[in-house]
């Protein structure tokens, strides 16, 4: 019985003698499909191109007809057991990065009149899919700028090995910029601004506000006049220059006399800027006095200075 089962087999054209079946998911790595990359078992005719693969990106289903005819075709010894079989083919794709797309068209705009420093506003966009590691190539064809309204439009090419040139609409606006001094993180009131709690950006000029600060001499040094929140812009009107001593700050009373000077901890009950007078209880007295600012919590008191409220 098995020596006529094996003549059997022998007798078979070679085309038959091939067992398959359909892979039921398929990520095609390349522009085109071959017979398989939808079968095992395919043996020697797995290279045997069969069509196009989907686009990078997107997906494409074989129903059982298809595969059926396809297996005759090519001489594969398989059959659908139901309509419900199939195979998915998947395409992988990563999209062309924004600031590439954004690069060629500024540079495509340059000659036209765009600002160097303006933003490009795109309309509705679906960023093109390329082969993953295919090196894009984009060109910008038949730019046009409205210099008045900034408006502008543009047709992208993009190339890319293992796929066919795709070609998009590119609409959108070009709009101003200004530079504007931000907060790096948020910081409160009263607080004196250093150079790591600044910098520079540019933001579209619709969107920023009358009196902002646009270089960073105008913010690093100077006082808070109210909190200022991350990321948000600075205001002239809110930056003072640093108050030297503050409300209830602790302070050095220094008394002066010729070739004589004592010091004494003190606690300012004002404010006051550097050369302004303030009244100051000495901690150890509870006498207040007047006394001027020279320096950040410094205050001179003169010899013999009359308290301006007795100690408690």
């Amino acid at each position: 019985m098995r020596s006529l089962f094996l003549l059997l087999f022998l007798a078979l054209p070679a085309a038959a003698q091939d067992i398959a079946g359909p892979r039921p998911l398929v990520v095609a790595q390349d522009a085109v499909l071959r017979l398989g990359d939808l079968f095992e078992g395919a043996g020697r005719r797995a290279a045997q191109p069969i069509g196009a693969a989907p686009l990078p990106g997107r997906r494409m289903l074989i129903e059982a007809a298809q595969l059926a005819a396809l297996a005759r075709a090519h001489g594969l010894a398989w059959r659908p057991l139901s309509a419900q079989e199939r195979v998915v083919v998947e395409r992988p794709g990563e999209p062309v990065p924004r600031e590439r797309l954004l690069a060629a068209l500024r540079e495509a705009l340059a000659p036209l009149g765009l600002e160097p420093e303006a933003e490009l506003e795109l309309g509705p966009l679906s960023l093109p899919l390329v082969p993953p590691g295919g090196g894009a190539r984009l060109l910008v064809e038949g730019a046009s700028l409205d210099p008045a309204g900034g408006r502008f439009a543009a047709t992208l090419l993009v190339a890319a090995e293992g796929m066919p040139a795709q070609q998009m609409r590119l609409t959108g606006r070009a709009l101003p910029t200004l530079p504007v001094v931000v907060a790096t993180h948020r910081l409160a009131l009263g607080e004196v601004v250093r150079p790591g709690d600044a910098r520079v950006v540019r933001m579209r000029a619709e969107r920023v506000r009358t009196g902002a600060a646009e270089r960073l001499e105008e913010v690093v040094g100077h006082q808070l006049q109210r909190p200022v929140g991350s990321e948000m812009p600075f205001q002239r009107a809110d930056l003072a220059p640093p108050t030297p001593v503050g409300k209830n700050a602790l302070v050095t009373m220094v008394v002066e006399a010729p070739g004589l000077a004592l010091t004494a901890q003190g606690r300012a009950l004002e404010a006051g800027p550097r050369g302004g007078l303030v009244p100051v209880m000495n901690l150890a007295s509870r006498a207040v006095v007047e006394g001027q600012v020279t320096g950040p919590g410094r205050v001179r008191v003169p010899m013999g200075a009359a308290p301006l409220r007795e100690a408690e």
